[in-house]
């Protein structure tokens, strides 16, 4: 089975770009799945299910959903393999910009949409930075020129991934999208053992333990503190 890793920016339109590719996927007569990954809410798995796309969705609730991704993964990967997928997609949301859900050797795609501003690849950590391929979406909204000028800076981020454009409304561009992951197929059995390209984000204070009162004697393990003073201490 190919297992590929989307991710990218809340509402940057990968669950679109996803229905698309895969439908495109489908022509193919491939068997194809997703596993969808958020925090409190959502209804995306009943898109898939209209688009005929097997689904599973898990919420996180209160954790980190890069950690939860990470835990559940390996039972996702024995989902899609019980399903006889030949395709299996996990989406992710990057509610931080830090985040991190890419395993090596499994095929990492992070979405990011043309309106998000010409900074904001620069504020995305590794969900870019490592990404193989990069998708960007609504640049039927903007000019050529803005487009661009935000692929240029997308490049300048990362420049060993491929970048295209793909229209989630209409399709455009989902074709080639699918043509890419048909080539870069990667025969996944089981995900047990392999490696995270980046380590999560880091964790574990009284906050993530459930501590709602702020003061520093509240504030137990791993906690960074602003300098403040003159600005050129840092």
């Amino acid at each position: 089975m190919n297992l590929i890793t989307f991710s990218g920016p809340p509402s940057s339109g990968k669950t679109s770009v996803i229905i698309k590719t895969l439908e495109a996927m489908k022509k193919r007569e491939l068997p194809v799945g997703v596993v969808k990954f958020d925090c409190l809410y959502t209804d995306d798995d009943a898109l898939y299910e209209k688009a005929k796309i097997p689904v599973m969705k898990g919420l996180s609730g209160s954790l980190c959903p890069d950690h939860y991704f990470v835990s559940n993964i390996e039972e996702a990967v024995k989902w899609g393999i019980e399903k006889n997928l030949s395709v299996l997609v996990t989406e992710s949301a990057g509610l931080c910009n830090r985040c991190s859900p890419y395993i090596k050797d499994v095929l990492s795609i992070c979405v990011i949409d043309n309106l998000s501003g010409i900074n904001t690849p620069k504020k995305i950590g590794p969900m870019l930075k490592l990404a193989d391929i990069i998708v960007i979406t609504k640049g039927d909204i903007v000019s050529q020129a803005e487009r661009e000028v935000f692929a240029s800076r997308v490049h300048s981020v990362n420049p060993q991934a491929v970048t295209m454009f793909v229209n989630g409304l209409t399709g455009q561009g989902a074709f080639e999208l699918s043509t890419l992951l048909y080539e870069e197929y990667r025969n996944i059995s089981s995900v047990k053992g392999m490696n995270l390209r980046y380590p999560m984000p880091s964790a574990l204070c009284s906050y993530c333990l459930g501590e709602t009162r702020i003061g520093e004697a509240f504030q137990l393990g791993n906690v960074r503190k602003m300098k403040f003073g003159d600005k050129n201490e840092g």
